[in-house]
């Protein structure tokens, strides 16, 4: 099998301190951003076994976890040799996220719960949930407490993800941050555009040099248009941030991680995988994800999305692409694999920047009034009962 080929022109000495969050030390101040569908076990373990760092599973809802709901426990189940086990939370009743980090924790479930107020999916927002949520201070601040006074007894660290805020007229993200350093989180993360941008344009860097000036104390994490190690290394010289989001970026990209492990330790060493190396990880993928369904069928029907992000950039033919983006057996995906070019180089560029597609700007759906005040109103507490979704909230 052809493997990677590699750079090794140094181009930087510095080696950047690692990330703590409370009682967990992350060597590399890296972290894994949930993705819906995406970052589960499977995918985590290929990103793990790349590079160091902080590796978050699918967002679950509160709710479901509370409820014992099959598919949220089995979304917030960790292997052996996972460490730390870091679980994302969504949820828009105090008591409900209470209950369910004190299930996280009592259960010897997670060693780390990040709140995600950053999900800008309509079907979350024009409920009162995600992004929207910290608009409404006080219900905002009641979630974050709840979640800390759980979790700290146990000494299960507590972080928040963020998004700047609605729109440029309704930002959130400054306020949002000093509460959460307030109550005792051990980190907040900043996704650098606001529900409206939903993906689209370049994210504000500059937003996350004001958190990072706002919240001295506390590490402050950045997210938004990292495509390379290059990225974030120019993301904390920018901002000043203490670590980076990683969400898209890596992709059909597990390897990412290896880049940018070599990059925090003053390396310029980074891999340039040839289609075979690529072909190699996709059947590595599929083979994991089989084991963790224990279906075969789905697992495949699962990998289908994967394969236009493993293979951006490569030349491959559009109907061998079709074929694989309907895969339905791992023998037809070894089929498939090898009618790949096994030899062809890394494409350079053309295999990084954008996954998938940024959309435009989107008007934010909120639940009508909701910007009239930034209290909650006893009409809105009992429309946000509904906003818990199932399992994931997007």
């Amino acid at each position: 099998m052809t493997t990677e080929t590699r750079t090794t022109n140094r181009v930087s000495n510095r080696v950047l301190p690692p990330l703590r969050l409370g009682p967990i030390t992350v060597d590399v101040p890296v972290v894994l951003a949930p993705m819906a569908g995406v970052t589960n076990a499977p995918f985590r373990r290929l990103c793990r076994e790349s590079g160091a760092g902080l590796y978050v599973a699918e967002m679950t809802t509160s709710r479901a976890l509370v409820e014992h709901n099959p598919e949220a426990l089995h979304i917030t189940s960790f292997e052996p040799d996972e460490r730390p086990r870091s679980v994302q939370l969504y949820g828009v009743d105090p008591a409900t996220v209470g209950a369910a980090v004190r299930m996280l924790v009592t259960e010897d479930r997670a060693d780390h719960v990040d709140l995600n107020f950053g999900c800008p999916v309509p079907k979350v927002t024009r409920r009162g949930g995600g992004s929207a949520l910290p608009w409404k201070t006080d219900l905002y601040r009641a979630i974050v407490a709840a979640a800390v006074r759980e979790a700290s007894p146990y000494g299960v660290p507590v972080t928040v993800k963020l998004r700047k805020g609605i729109d440029e007229d309704h930002l959130t993200y400054l306020d949002a941050g000093r509460i959460a350093r307030d109550l005792g989180v051990a980190a907040v993360a900043l996704h650098a555009r606001t529900t409206a941008d939903y993906y689209s344009g370049t994210a504000d860097w500059p937003a996350i040099a004001r958190l990072k000036e706002a919240l001295p104390d506390v590490p402050v994490l950045g997210n938004g248009d990292i495509w390379s190690a290059e990225d974030a290394l120019a993301m904390i010289d920018e901002t000043g941030c203490d670590g980076v989001v990683v969400g898209r970026g890596c992709q059909g990209r597990p390897w990412l991680f290896a880049d940018l492990a070599a990059a925090f330790t003053g390396s310029s060493e980074r891999v340039r995988p040839t289609l075979g190396f690529v072909a190699a990880v996709v059947r590595r993928h599929a083979v994991l994800m089989t084991e963790y369904y224990d279906d075969e069928g789905k697992a495949c029907r699962e990998m289908r999305k994967h394969m236009a992000w493993y293979l951006k950039g490569y030349v491959v033919g559009g109907d061998l692409r079709a074929r694989l983006a309907m895969v339905a057996s791992l023998d037809e995906l070894d089929a498939l694999l090898g009618e790949l070019e096994w030899d062809q180089p890394y494409p350079g560029a053309a295999a990084e920047g954008q996954r998938g597609r940024a959309g435009s700007p989107k008007t934010p759906h909120v639940p009508y009034g909701w910007l009239e005040d930034r209290a909650l109103s006893d009409e809105f507490r009992a429309q946000l009962r509904e906003a818990e979704l199932s399992v994931s909230g997007g």
